[in-house]
């Protein structure tokens, strides 16, 4: 997996930005800002944009910025599951006719 320190520049701006007050997803976007630029140079193997979004805020967090934590993928799936299972529709059983009653 590659794992790298953040430019001194991206440092720099991120801790500009806390000086300014602005909020810690704005201070780590210059860690995403920076994973955008490598995936365009090819400087490191991203598979997509999510990925590089993972990987600027896995920086951030690195760097002391209180991001939010990882969302969880699994939890959400078995609450959808469950939900779903839960609100299960029961089928209407069919009538049948008099003359074919026997």
């Amino acid at each position: 997996m590659y794992r790298c320190m953040p430019e001194k520049r991206t440092l720099a701006r991120a801790r500009k930005d806390k000086r300014e007050g602005k909020s810690s997803s704005t201070q780590a976007g210059e860690f995403v800002r920076e994973e955008m630029e490598h995936k365009k140079e090819h400087k490191h193997p991203v598979k997509n944009r999510k990925q590089a979004i993972a990987i600027g805020l896995s920086k951030a967090r690195r760097a002391g910025i209180k991001v939010g934590a990882k969302k969880k993928g699994a939890a959400k799936k078995k609450g959808a599951a469950k939900k779903k299972s839960t609100t299960k529709k029961k089928t209407a059983t069919k009538k049948k006719s008099a003359s074919r009653k026997k």
